[in-house]
Order: C-alpha cells, then sequence, then structure tokens
C-alpha cells in the first residue's frame, strides 16, 4: 500500500510515497491511523492529521485497500 505525504508529513516520514506492507494487515483507515502513529510518533505533535482515500476525505472506520490512492494531509494555514 502507497501513500502519499505532502508538507510536513513529508518531512516527518521521509521520502513520499511511503510503502506499507499488505503484512501490516492494515484494512481501515483507524488502523491506518494507529499504524502510523505507532511508527512514527513526531506525527502525533500535529494537531491535526486527515486522511484521504482515493481523492476524498476519509472517515475512521473507512476500508481501504491495496489498490486505494491514500494521502496523509498535514494541518494547512492559509491567508
Amino acid at each position: 500500500m502507497n501513500v502519499l505525504l505532502f508538507g510536513i508529513t513529508k518531512e516527518i516520514v521521509g521520502d513520499s510515497p511511503l510503502h506499507i506492507s499488505v503484512e501490516s494487515n492494515v484494512k481501515n483507515v483507524r488502523q491506518l491511523r494507529s499504524f502510523l502513529l505507532k511508527e512514527y510518533p513526531k506525527l502525533q505533535e500535529l494537531s491535526s492529521l486527515a486522511i484521504a482515500v482515493n481523492n476524498k476525505y476519509a472517515q475512521e472506520d473507512d476500508n481501504i485497500t491495496i489498490d486505494d490512492e491514500i494521502a496523509l494531509i498535514p494541518p494547512v494555514s492559509g491567508g
């Protein structure tokens, strides 16, 4: 599973996309968030962290598959 990273998430995690192996057993957004926060504790310091699946903001119980396009969207400030 590939996860696209933007902004500060790319700085915290490293190269984008992030590859998560099938063996991680991530089946939904909640499990993905848990996995990422465990692997990259600095993500917990962000004021928010949205997850998009197939170009739509995802809910925690949304299922994900190896073929989905997943993106981490950090807090955004604008002016």
